[in-house]
């Protein structure tokens, strides 16, 4: 693959593997290998103050024509920088080549929008979301592994074990079933619910039985 001169890039989805394959292309096609390391900073959205990401735009290539400068987790970026971006985006330094890297991408918002029509952009592959709502479809399929699975995503990612309950009575209250459905899949919730607030078990334990117990239940009924 050969890499255009285009200072702003932008990636967009989830595959980090083929982000990897095309940033390490784009570091070829514009640094040296001998002083990639000192011409290369990986920035973080969350923790990126506009003063930082302005300092690194002004810092000088070492014995290189570029510098290049990552913005991990774009769309998590405060208000002041977007704004900054968006101007710099129109007159980019033409000594650094600038990467932004949405894992999410919504092209209806303003900052998105206008950040594209000045970069050039490569599309990955997309997760789907992962939520209590679709904890509680896979749940209704009855596939136990797949929800078991999601569970510990949510729970690895810091999500409260009350707001994932929470997500999933919310879910199955609007759900259409029979009575003796409903009444039998909110009984489980409770006891779920009341495990946690007791301490009678772990949460995460506490979940992924109700989850078993529900796909458990979904069988029998279904």
């Amino acid at each position: 693959m050969v890499v255009q001169e285009n200072p702003v890039f932008l990636f967009v989805g989830q595959d980090s593997l083929s982000k990897a394959k095309l940033l390490d292309t784009i570091k070829r096609g514009f640094l040296k290998k001998e002083t990639q390391a000192f011409n290369e900073d990986i920035l973080y959205a969350r923790d990126l103050t506009l003063h930082s990401l302005q300092e690194k735009l002004l810092f000088l290539p070492l014995k290189s024509q570029k510098r290049l400068v990552v913005v991990k987790d774009t769309e998590r970026l405060k208000e002041e920088v977007k704004h900054f971006l968006l101007a710099y985006a129109k007159k980019p330094h033409a000594r650094v080549v600038l990467v932004l890297d949405f894992e999410s991408f919504n092209p209806k918002e303003e900052f998105n929008r206008q950040i594209a029509r000045h970069a050039r952009a490569y599309r990955f592959k997309e997760q789907q979301q992962i939520d209590a709502f679709s904890l509680h479809r896979h749940i209704a399929l009855k596939h136990s592994a797949a929800a078991l699975t999601i569970l510990n995503q949510l729970l690895e990612r810091g999500e409260k074990p009350e707001k994932i309950l929470g997500g999933l009575r919310y879910a199955w209250e609007r759900e259409a079933a029979s009575p003796p459905q409903k009444k039998n899949t909110l009984k489980a919730l409770l006891h779920c619910d009341i495990d946690i607030k007791t301490g009678r078990l772990k949460p995460a334990f506490a979940l992924e039985k109700c989850v078993v117990s529900l796909c458990s239940l979904k069988k029998s009924l279904g």
